[in-house]
């Protein structure tokens, strides 16, 4: 008797809180967006904000014998030591042999490091101009530092590393220079502030040139990611002026055929219309979206992830930014991705999508026909039987922009046989008691 009354009272909820008729159209898109953004926080932050450079295999030169000597026979206290000796080939062996306890692969020491004071030691190393081999173990060192917490990246900071790093930005050795992109990326995955720090110091331009052929894809692939990271975070958002400068690179760089840097790349698109609508409109502006959508059927699920998360923001936006999205055929899209193996992809990614684009009926009319026909197709490939089933689904909000959607795009209006509707007055409904019986009566 409970379940039927629990029942019954979820019926009535859902009845009473799902049609949205005479609902006003900014609050529902808040709602909606809300719902949006809540279910991509659970499964948030897939991208590395920080990463640790841990060699695959290491040489073995008779510079790597010695440090790993020094490794595994000295003490630590030594260790820093040798690293502050006017010696060059003991220094040297000294700062790898810290480096490579940092890149082990479980549990680094870097709490131990940072308390022994190796820190304004290796950043000092990074001044050696005449010893390139110096700066770039030094700035290896610092890179996996800064990968940590919070608390050990601020550290490498507070020792005034940054300046050092945006300076070797121009080395000649290739080398040194991507390991600051590489440390440089690491600090300003940290957050908000050290971002913007980073960016008042002049990060974006050095790092935007270099956007060429003449480098390999390895260090374009780590100055991809900084730029990742330069887009993320949105309390606050990048400034604008920085938005506007990196806009025209991830442009280029979305025709990239290396995988790995069309998915950073198109993640940085997602964070950027993850900032609110005017960050949408810039990203609109610059006319990525045409290539942005098509990218829904990639091949790889790893762009098509990151291209229903930057079209998903779009479209929470206004309705003239998702009728952008529209236009670019994006519901063409859908019926695959509906029937996608990938059930992350299938459920979890193009919902919200599906709900933003069918839940405005200003954009229903204008879609016309379209809008219908893809409605055709979604239930064809039995996209309309998995949005039925979420309907059942344990979260609340999951299950009301499901029925919301059936209501809208799947259910026809059918038209009242006026004779068969009982009269209404003040007593309630008015029943024939004498109907008329066919003169050949009643066929069953």
């Amino acid at each position: 008797m409970e379940n039927i009354e629990r029942d019954k009272n979820m019926q009535k909820g859902r009845l009473h809180l799902l049609k949205n008729k005479g609902k006003d159209t900014e609050e529902m898109r808040r709602r909606r967006s809300e719902v949006t953004v809540e279910l991509r926080k659970n499964k948030r932050d897939e991208h590395l904000l920080k990463r640790r450079n841990v060699p695959i295999q290491e040489s073995s030169s008779d510079l790597d014998s010695e440090s790993d000597r020094l490794v595994n026979t000295t003490s630590l206290e030594t260790i820093i030591q040798n690293a502050s000796s006017d010696q060059t080939a003991l220094q040297l062996s000294a700062v790898q042999a810290a480096r490579k306890l940092l890149s082990s692969d479980r549990n680094p020491p870097i709490d131990d490091l940072i308390g022994s004071g190796i820190l304004p030691i290796l950043v000092q190393c990074l001044q050696c101009e005449d010893n390139p081999s110096l700066q770039f173990e030094a700035a290896w060192a610092l890179t996996n530092i800064a990968s940590g917490t919070s608390a050990q990246t601020q550290s490498v900071v507070a020792c005034g590393a940054v300046p050092l790093f945006l300076k070797l930005l121009s080395s000649p050795n290739q080398n040194v220079c991507e390991q600051a992109v590489w440390a440089l990326g690491n600090i300003i995955g940290d957050g908000a502030p050290l971002r913007d720090y980073v960016i008042h110091l002049g990060v974006v331009k050095p790092l935007l040139a270099f956007i060429t052929p003449e480098y390999p894809i390895s260090f374009l692939r780590n100055v991809t990611w900084v730029i990742v990271n330069l887009c993320r975070n949105k309390d606050p958002p990048p400034p604008m002026e920085t938005i506007q400068e990196i806009l025209p690179a991830l442009i280029s760089l979305i025709h990239h055929t290396d995988i790995n840097i069309l998915v950073d790349t198109v993640w940085a698109f997602s964070y950027l219309t993850d900032g609110g609508n005017e960050q949408i409109q810039m990203v609109i502006d610059s006319r990525v979206v045409p290539f942005l959508v098509p990218l829904l059927s990639h091949q790889e699920v790893k762009v098509q992830t990151a291209a229903l998360r930057a079209v998903g923001n779009i479209v929470t936006g206004t309705d003239q930014q998702t009728q952008v999205v529209l236009n670019c055929e994006a519901l063409a899209h859908f019926p695959a991705l509906l029937s996608h193996p990938k059930e992350k992809i299938n459920k979890g990614e193009i919902f919200p999508i599906t709900e933003e684009a069918a839940g405005q009926s200003q954009l229903t009319m204008m879609a016309g026909e379209k809008v219908r026909g893809v409605a055709s197709m979604i239930e064809e490939c039995g996209g309309l039987d998995k949005i039925e089933a979420l309907q059942s689904h344990e979260n609340e909000d999951i299950y009301k922009l499901a029925y919301e959607i059936i209501d809208k795009y799947f259910s026809d209006d059918i038209d009242e046989d006026p004779n068969l509707v009982p009269d209404s007055t003040q007593q309630g409904y008015q029943f024939d008691v004498n109907p008329e019986i066919p003169n050949e009566g009643f066929k069953f």
